[in-house]
């Protein structure tokens, strides 16, 4: 069966938006539009992307006149908007019902991804249904000094609403502290507040391990909210400078049956639709894994799926273009996802994981999302390599080396 005629219109200038643009011209050959703030790599100059700069993308009524602007332009065709970024699933949650008639998107209520966006309300459903997460504390700006935690340093704090924290404008704040002292742990919540931050922080416990302890679990749910593709990834290194912390930088596929269907359990019970994505960590303590937060949208590392034979844009389209009701898919197979040269990996990944990395290397069965042969050209190839360089000066800058 042919598929009707679409036009995928992405909102965002990230990797995120790129790797669904890749996902897009893999299945289907189709060129995606995307709307960003700036002028950006890895999506400016690239031949599978339609990419215009819009500095007031996030204003909502920008938002929409873009979104009217494709819908007549591809006024034959379904366009699919798909947020890659949090505020503009917002966005399309809050708005989607004033999108023109041929446009389509697979998205939650506004109240209801307001309530899981908020750590608050999701850790209170995390309770609910049985999924574990990191001893909790809320705190609010009023607090000031004026509180106790009842447990030792290191502590975590991060936003509450991640949207409201980062509308700040203020880019020297990070979007994860980890705080050595409870001293430190005051200054950092100066620092965020006195920056204009109006919501509320969440401070936890430090799951104890490196890097090699957290997974990524990535799903999509049709629009019958049903789940219909999980796909659990160990995270083996991130990004730890300043500004990507908690980026993921190599992502091993892998399985974990009883984790998923608590995660399935819980999406289908709040009638979930569209991407989702969990951050978690495996507590060695007591061998269960701990819920940091949902994306109500596909990660930025989302071609980890893509990579392993389940292309999201093939979900997205035989739901929303097609209605098929797919069975549930949950990936088994092994594959290496990676936004770091190979070299790099091995340098800051420790070596119980060379083996199985080298493995799957020799396959060609590791994905880099900018490492696409049908969107090379001459300087398309020189900014990929500028990154990999810009890659390795970070890494060496913030990135400590494993002991072995």
């Amino acid at each position: 069966m042919s598929v009707p005629p679409f036009q995928p219109l992405l909102f965002g200038g990230d990797i995120n938006v790129y790797s669904m643009a890749r996902a897009f011209h893999e299945a289907y050959g189709v060129r995606s539009i995307a709307y960003g703030k700036y002028v950006s790599f890895p999506c400016a100059y690239s031949s599978i992307l339609d990419y215009r700069p819009c500095p007031d993308n996030e204003d909502a009524e920008t938002f929409l006149r873009n979104v009217n602007t494709v819908a007549r332009e591809c006024g034959d065709k379904t366009v699919l908007v798909i947020g890659c970024g949090d505020s503009y699933v917002k966005l399309c949650a809050h708005l989607k019902e004033r999108f023109p008639d041929n446009v389509k998107c697979n998205y939650i209520s506004g109240e209801l991804l307001d309530r899981l966006t908020d750590k608050e309300q999701f850790y209170a459903l995390c309770d609910r249904y049985g999924i574990d997460h990191p001893a909790t504390f809320v705190y609010d700006g009023s607090m000031g000094h004026d509180f106790t935690l009842p447990w030792h340093p290191p502590y975590i704090a991060k936003p509450a609403d991640g949207v409201a924290y980062w509308a700040t404008g203020h880019q020297e704040l990070k979007k994860v502290y980890l705080c050595q002292s409870w001293e430190e742990l005051l200054a950092a919540l100066d620092e965020v507040y006195a920056a204009g931050y109006p919501g509320k922080m969440i401070l936890q416990e430090f799951i104890p391990g490196d890097d090699t302890y957290m997974r990524v679990l990535t799903n999509y749910s049709d629009t019958r909210g049903k789940v219909k593709l999980m796909c659990l990834g160990h995270v083996l290194l991130e990004e730890h400078s300043p500004h990507g912390i908690g980026n993921h930088a190599v992502i091993l596929t892998e399985h974990d049956q009883p984790l998923c269907q608590r995660i399935q359990a819980m999406l289908e019970d709040l009638g979930y639709v569209g991407f989702s994505n969990f951050d978690l960590k495996f507590d060695q303590r007591d061998g269960t894994y701990k819920a940091f937060e949902i994306n109500c949208r596909q990660g930025r590392s989302n071609y980890y799926v893509t990579g392993a034979g389940a292309n999201i844009a093939r979900y997205l389209v035989d739901d929303l273009l097609e209605g098929r009701d797919l069975p549930c898919t949950v990936v088994e197979r092994e594959t290496l996802w990676r936004m770091i040269p190979r070299r790099l990996a091995l340098a800051f990944i420790p070596k119980s994981y060379h083996r199985q990395m080298k493995r799957l290397f020799g396959r060609g069965t590791d994905h880099h999302p900018m490492e696409y042969r049908p969107d090379y050209t001459p300087r398309r190839i020189w900014r990929v390599w500028k990154n990999h360089i810009g890659t390795y000066v970070r890494f060496h800058r913030h990135n400590r080396k494993p002991n072995g």
